[in-house]
């Protein structure tokens, strides 16, 4: 068990992630004391996608390829179209996630997120939500689709969108207070 407070978290995310779905979680864990940092598969800074336009941009603290998964308590992953898409092509992002799911450490994913799960084989026989366009992808990866604010499954976090936010959060609090999960590795 690890308190919020004491908890280290990596968000991984790349050009175009929605800009509520990191700077919320991203804000909110700081604000509670955790020590989150900013994975990428590129160096400098990532731009935002905001609503219907690029947004600001947040700066990158380390890249992919350099993350160790012993090194933090959880990883959460923002959604928008084009970063989950781009990230799950990309064979450091992927051995992020794929670590972190065998680890049994907290995987929080939302909106378009669950696509990195999906490519990870991380969703077959686990109760997920997404966003509502790539529900057929999570089913179609062996995923039980619910219609819900925030479902966790072993450990993964999965919300909707950008209003489920409070949701989303509050349950990565709860569950990196819990502790590692036994689940089958991806």
């Amino acid at each position: 068990m690890t308190a919020i407070n004491s908890a280290k978290i990596v968000i991984l995310a790349t050009d175009g992630y929605e800009r509520s779905e990191l700077r919320v979680p991203y804000e909110e864990l700081q604000r509670k004391g955790a020590d989150v940092k900013i994975a990428s598969i590129k160096d400098g800074e990532i731009k935002s996608w905001d609503e219907k336009d690029w947004g600001d941009s947040v700066k990158v603290d380390l890249l992919a390829k350099d993350v160790r998964i012993e090194d933090f308590d959880a990883l959460v992953l923002p959604g928008g179209q084009i970063n989950p898409d781009v990230l799950r092509a990309n064979d450091d992002a992927m051995r992020v996630v794929k670590e972190f799911v065998k680890s049994g450490k907290v995987v929080a994913a939302i909106c378009h997120a669950p696509w990195l799960l999906v490519e990870a084989d991380a969703v077959r026989g686990r109760e997920v939500t997404s966003y509502g366009s790539i529900k057929t992808d999570v089913k179609n990866a062996g995923g039980i689709w619910k219609d819900e604010k925030v479902v966790c499954d072993k450990g993964i976090v999965t919300s909707r969108n950008p209003d489920d936010l409070e949701a989303f959060v509050a349950k990565i609090v709860e569950e990196v207070e819990e502790g590692r999960h036994e689940r089958k590795a991806a």
